[in-house]
């Protein structure tokens, strides 16, 4: 009898185990997707990008950050050929981030440059001392006031192809026929301040 019993109960263990079994697992969260890309992705050309980091001075002592960074081209030279201390580069489409990372782990510099899949108008930019971008000129009025807030006077700013609009750049050049701007970080209250503000409110 108690032989019986023993075996009855282990059917039932038994039984217990496979339906715990057979239950699904908790689906993960979903994550959040970004929205879409504010710009078709179109590569900065390697003259270009040599003469932007020429422009702004890059240096080593350095913290530059690629708005729209693509490949990851430009921190990754940067890193390689200037000896930024640091490059960070934000783009919001995932796969770009993952050709960057594949472009960065042959480059040999991921010790200094790491990109991140976010969008660059909710990115904290504080810690740059460098801001490199290729948008739009509707895109370059519309994060002005982002940099005006969260940089550092003395930062640097260089884009390529386009300007800020009435904000007038200290140095514009071109470099195997494209444009290249060069905008340093005013101090709030100067008049190039003012300037740059009335830019982003469109005036």
């Amino acid at each position: 009898m108690l032989r019986a019993t023993a075996s009855i109960l282990l059917v039932f263990a038994l039984s217990a185990c496979a339906q715990t079994a057979a239950q699904p697992a908790p689906a993960a969260a979903p994550q959040n997707a970004l929205r879409a890309p504010d710009v078709v992705y179109v590569p900065t050309p390697q003259e270009v990008v040599e003469g932007m980091l020429k422009a702004a001075k890059v240096g080593t002592g350095d913290v530059l950050y690629d708005l729209g960074s693509g490949d990851g081209r430009i921190p990754i030279t940067a890193a390689r050929r200037y000896g930024i201390a640091r490059g960070v580069g934000i783009d919001i489409n995932p796969e770009r981030i993952k050709e960057a990372n594949a472009n960065l782990a042959r480059a040999g510099v991921g010790d200094r440059v790491r990109f991140i899949n976010a969008d660059l108008f909710e990115a904290n930019l504080s810690e740059a001392t460098v801001v490199t971008l290729y948008l739009l000129p509707a895109l370059n009025l519309k994060l002005l006031p982002k940099l005006l807030k969260e940089l550092k006077p003395g930062t640097r700013i260089v884009s390529h192809a386009f300007d800020m609009g009435s904000w007038k750049p200290e140095q514009a050049l071109k470099v195997d026929n494209r444009d290249v701007y060069l905008w340093t970080i005013p101090a709030p209250g100067t008049p190039s301040y003012n300037a740059a503000m009335a830019a982003a409110n469109g005036k």
